[in-house]
């Protein structure tokens, strides 16, 4: 090869030499130069025809063009968008089931397989139920082994549940309030009606579970601090305790929970003995005027059907005494389900889980 073969001249480029390789078809003229900014342009030409006889070739075709289909090339038949949808399964309209948590009371252990049973958790203690809504009515310590468990567990599902379209809702119960009593105030001497008392001493006497203390951190007691103490679920007044107490406190649903919340903001010990003390009264309902008490509590905050916790199911009845009885005078309970009574005006929902008996989850409202 003789050297500087390779080289090339000015202006004879790669591309200058393959844009010359490709002459134009006859009779092409190239199209006038455009005029220096600010002159006028030239005539616009006639499109120009190629001379007869002269087949064009793929260069002269346009670049941008739709292919033709060939006859042989099969059809797609093409679902409508519409009828597509049509065969996926629109989500549920409205909110989800009810359902409703009896007294905990720290069993654990209980309080999972019963949630797992009612298909609302999974096999690993997660929320699977959707946009189901759920209520627990409060009293999640004391007597049982894990009350702070029963927080964590909470407070977790109602995170889950949220995330899920769904959500996980609890009341303030009676050991709520003796908790946080007990936690804040500890022997500090308030006056009990009946004397000097102290939260330390009547938390342990009602139950209180000492690893529980020790576990209980500030946000535990943030969260029991800002729980309602009433609420409204498809015609159901849900509350704790059964009690008239909560006419003490307002006239309105978000009265009464107003007037809890800011007691408890207060950090008064008194006041907060006295928000205990009410929470604790029970068989409102039970007996002949039971129904008339129930009915005052709905006329006033709404509802058809009051749902409350508190008083165990075999107190109710009848079958045992109170809970300071011996275990010999209380028996075995056995209960199978909610306690439908006061004229069907009041639905009990502590199954007595801390004397043998069960821990309810039920979903309302009652079909048997």
């Amino acid at each position: 090869m003789v050297e500087g073969s390779m080289t090339q001249g000015a202006g004879q480029g790669p591309a200058a030499r393959h844009t010359a390789a490709i002459p134009p078809f006859p009779g092409y003229a190239a199209p006038p130069p455009m005029p220096p900014y600010g002159q006028a342009a030239p005539p616009v030409q006639p499109p120009m025809e190629a001379p007869e006889g002269y087949t064009p070739t793929e260069r002269d075709l346009p670049v941008i063009g739709r292919p033709a289909v060939p006859e042989d090339m099969p059809t797609v038949e093409l679902t409508p968008i519409a009828e597509h949808h049509a065969h996926v399964p629109a989500p549920p309209p409205g909110p989800g089931p009810l359902f409703v948590v009896g007294d905990v009371h720290g069993y654990l252990d209980e309080l999972r397989a019963a949630l797992a049973a009612q298909g609302l958790i999974d096999a690993n203690g997660s929320w699977c139920a959707g946009n189901t809504r759920l209520w627990f009515l409060g009293d999640f310590t004391d007597r049982g082994p894990d009350g702070v468990g029963v927080i964590d567990l909470v407070m977790r599902l109602s995170a889950e549940a949220a995330a899920a379209g769904g959500y996980c809702k609890a009341l303030m119960g009676n050991h709520e309030l003796l908790l946080i009593g007990a936690k804040r105030f500890a022997d500090t001497p308030v006056n009990s009606g009946a004397g000097t008392a102290s939260f330390q001493a009547a938390w342990l006497l009602n139950g209180g579970q000492r690893t529980d203390m020790e576990r209980l951190e500030d946000h535990h007691l943030q969260w029991m601090s800002r729980l309602d103490a009433m609420a409204h679920e498809d015609g159901h007044l849900l509350v704790h305790s059964d009690t008239t107490a909560y006419l003490d406190f307002g006239d309105s649903i978000e009265d009464v929970n107003d007037a809890v919340t800011e007691a408890l903001q207060r950090n008064d010990p008194d006041e907060v003995w006295d928000l205990f003390r009410k929470f604790t009264k029970r068989f409102a309902f039970r007996d002949e005027a039971g129904a008339m008490a129930a009915r005052e509590l709905l006329d006033t905050y709404g509802g058809g059907r009051l749902v409350h916790g508190h008083s165990p199911i075999p107190y109710l009845l009848g079958e045992v005494g109170t809970e300071e009885a011996d275990d010999e005078e209380r028996g075995t309970p056995v209960i199978d389900g909610p306690h439908l009574y006061a004229d069907g005006l009041a639905l009990a929902m502590d199954g007595g889980v801390t004397m043998a008996g069960k821990l309810l989850v039920v979903q309302l409202p009652l079909t048997g």
